[in-house]
């Protein structure tokens, strides 16, 4: 095994401990969530766990830690947290279904796509800028309209901050789609 082959096949690093750990905290962020009088410990925690998204990336090109295993562990660990939250802050009823719908369907779609190919093909698609700006974004926007409609300080410029980032979030991950699905087409056909 060569030393590149052997970076990229670790396992404890600090990027997919930050991961693994952000996985972790979802039962717990739900739990505060849904319970009326933790609504807002949980919001804040859903938004901890969401910037460490940003973290453990930076920390893996800075430190050489990039690894096969937080190549998934992260991007499963953004979506597990993306739907996890929003399902709870639907159920909490401070985020609307019919804005949260797109954003599950899409998720779910590339979370399936994504392990049937890897497990029949063994092709794993490269996380994009684009993807990544879009979760950034809708992260932003779901964190913003809940704390507005919880009734947090500032309210209503959290309301428009939110919805700006949700309608600037829902093109972007249109966008990352579609460039998913050129990459996956292209990693097919080789």
């Amino acid at each position: 095994m060569s030393d590149a082959e052997a970076m990229n096949s670790r396992i404890l690093t600090v990027p997919n401990l930050l991961s693994a750990l952000r996985i972790v905290l979802i039962p717990v962020f739900v739990f505060l969530i849904v319970h009326r009088e933790t609504s807002r410990a949980g919001l804040v925690l859903l938004g901890l766990v969401s910037a460490t998204d940003w973290v453990d990336g930076y920390l893996a090109r800075r430190t050489g830690q990039v690894s096969d295993l937080g190549k998934i562990l992260d991007p499963v660990a953004d979506r597990l947290a993306i739907a996890a939250g929003l399902i709870a802050l639907v159920v909490r009823g401070v985020f609307p279904w019919w804005a949260a719908s797109p954003i599950l369907l899409r998720d779910a779609a590339i979370l399936a796509v994504g392990a049937i190919a890897l497990s029949r093909n063994k092709i794993r698609i490269d996380v994009r800028f684009v993807g990544k700006a879009a979760t950034f974004s809708l992260m932003v926007a779901i964190v913003s309209v809940s704390w507005g409609n919880l009734g947090m300080p500032l309210p209503q410029a959290f309301l428009a901050l939110g919805w700006v980032a949700y309608g600037l979030g829902i093109v972007e991950y249109a966008v990352a789609t579609v460039a998913y699905v050129g990459d996956l087409r292209r990693a097919l056909a080789a």
